[in-house]
């Protein structure tokens, strides 16, 4: 007993390790897609070419550009053997560990987010890898086809509170590299970031209340369940359609959170020489700008889990697609967990191009109008959200 307790332990490990490091890798070549998407989408919006020069050399004359995903590779090549420069004075601890309180919140508060549904390796392989591997143990072969795991790092019931937490840890990265740097430029980029994350955060938490009265739940697997479900018995109960102000309310505060154009006050280069990391160079300042590329990303990922069903994909269950007209198309397990996984990816990958398209077709906002739209706009707004949803769920509403 004992022994198979210990088996279906190290399968858990190793299934949630494997699952860690596939979503790990996701964000990162999101992030280099990213940085590659920076400058090919703002070139077919300026009717310019964009990046297209660095290549790697073929036969025969040609080149491989890969649309310029190549200038990707040169640039982190570049800044990987480049000179670290540090400034002559500046706290070293501090200097360093901002890197960090700005990268790593990024990556780390995705764990709680639910990228598919439950897995059943028994019904997704038709039990074909009890054949494949005849040194399996017998108290695996035994158990593994009762075994099912969440395409989910961790399903904390507190996952809307933990993303709020440890994003609000991204402040510091800010704060830190602006003030250990000393120089004037760094610290006024700093103090900027540092009060315009924290006016955002306060309208972004107020306008998901609204969506944590609706359906009750903090934990992300739970909100998007709870999205599954059909309003009049053919609406899917998606966040935007009950709670589209919000929406709206949520992705200007990410923005800002994510210091991003029209908000890039903290970065200006025009005024302020990109602010807080302008005494970073080589590895360290990729590691500030490839943070910000990510950060995108998640605040994609943050849109779709939130107001846009998730992983889930309308009118499909578990068995197949039940349509609203009676119709029913059965489907297999696996069908059914690689379109719930294509269907998050798309959704990401839409918000993704809606985030670098507002970066290239909004003009930079005045910093007192910054502040004006945060705390007069923004956040009564998010207040009057929040009181007229309370009122409908009251009344039976939702």
């Amino acid at each position: 007993m004992q022994s198979t307790i210990l088996g279906i332990n190290i399968v858990y490990f190793w299934t949630y390790f494997f699952v860690a490091g596939a979503i790990f890798i996701f964000m990162f070549m999101m992030g280099a897609v990213m940085s590659w998407s920076e400058r090919k989408q703002s070139a077919q919006l300026q009717d310019r070419i964009g990046a297209n020069r660095a290549a790697i050399p073929l036969p025969f004359g040609k080149k491989l550009a890969l649309w310029g995903f190549i200038n990707n590779l040169a640039d982190a090549i570049k800044c990987l053997i480049k000179e670290d420069f540090r400034p002559q004075a500046y706290d070293k601890l501090m200097y360093n560990l901002a890197i960090f309180f700005a990268f790593i919140p990024a990556v780390l508060a995705v764990a709680v987010v639910p990228f598919a549904g439950v897995v059943k390796p028994a019904e997704f392989f038709q039990a074909w890898y009890l054949k494949w591997i005849p040194w399996l143990p017998e108290y695996f072969a035994a158990n593994l086809p009762d075994f099912s795991f969440r395409v989910q790092v961790a399903n904390l019931n507190v996952g809307l509170l933990f993303i709020f937490a440890i994003g609000g840890l991204n402040v510091f990265g800010s704060i830190l590299a602006g003030w250990s740097s000393n120089n004037k430029f760094s610290m006024m980029g700093g103090l900027r970031a540092a009060s315009q994350m924290i006016s955002y955060e306060i309208s972004m938490g107020m306008s998901l209340l609204g969506i944590i009265f609706i359906y009750q739940h903090i934990d992300l697997w739970g909100l998007v369940q709870a999205q599954s479900d059909l309003a009049w018995g053919w609406l899917p109960k998606w966040g935007i359609f009950l709670q589209p102000l919000a929406f709206f309310l949520f992705i200007a505060a990410a923005v800002a959170e994510n210091k991003r154009m029209p908000f890039d006050l903290p970065e200006a280069e025009s005024e302020i020489i990109s602010g807080y990391f302008l005494e970073y160079s080589g590895f360290k300042m990729l590691l500030f700008m490839f943070a910000e590329f990510i950060e995108i990303v998640f605040v994609a990922i943050m849109l779709t889990t939130l107001f846009f069903g998730g992983f889930s994909v309308p009118w499909l269950m578990a068995d197949g697609f039940h349509f609203p007209w009676g119709s029913y198309v059965p489907l297999s397990h696996a069908s059914v967990v690689i379109l719930q996984i294509i269907s998050f990816q798309l959704k990401v990958f839409f918000f993704c191009w809606l985030l670098q398209q507002l970066r290239w077709s909004l003009p930079r906002f005045r910093y007192d109008q910054v502040m004006d739209l945060g705390w007069k706009i923004l956040l009564p707004l998010s207040i009057v959200n929040l009181i007229i949803t309370i009122i409908i769920v009251a009344l039976g509403g939702f």
